[in-house]
């Protein structure tokens, strides 16, 4: 039996590794995931623009600049980067999202900071956890 072939990665899929050498040469990080999520944790000097927001916000990201997407694991970031790919912008994906960043050791805002998972109920749970 044949050996399978590795899927090939898109074009604009980066490991945390060559986002590191992104955000040194001066890429532009957009967290897509909710706002929950982003104050949980984030990469360092990122913005949120939700995945819900971006088609409308597109004129903030200009064609000109570097722009790193990413969310916790890499799919709603996915899809953005390949939109945006499409439409001529410089883009790139975080490949497994936050948590491949953190896995790989790299910081994150706070220090203490946690994956948060997405979806408004986790949103209320975490809440009412924090005032408990």
């Amino acid at each position: 039996m044949p050996e399978a072939e590795a899927p090939e990665l898109e074009s604009y899929e980066r490991s945390s590794a060559e986002v590191a050498e992104l955000i040194v040469a001066g890429a532009r990080l957009i967290d897509v995931r909710t706002a929950h999520e982003h104050e949980a944790a984030r990469l360092a000097d990122s913005e949120r623009i939700g995945l819900e927001e971006l088609v409308e916000r597109r004129g903030e990201i200009g064609k000109d600049q570097t722009v790193v997407f990413y969310c916790r694991v890499g799919n709603r970031s996915r899809m953005a980067a390949q939109a945006f790919s499409e439409a001529g912008y410089d883009v790139h994906n975080l490949a497994g999202g936050i948590v491949q960043w953190i896995e790989d050791g790299r910081p994150i805002e706070p220090a203490d900071g946690y994956v948060a998972e997405p979806g408004e109920a986790a949103a209320i749970l975490e809440a009412r956890a924090r005032r408990a």
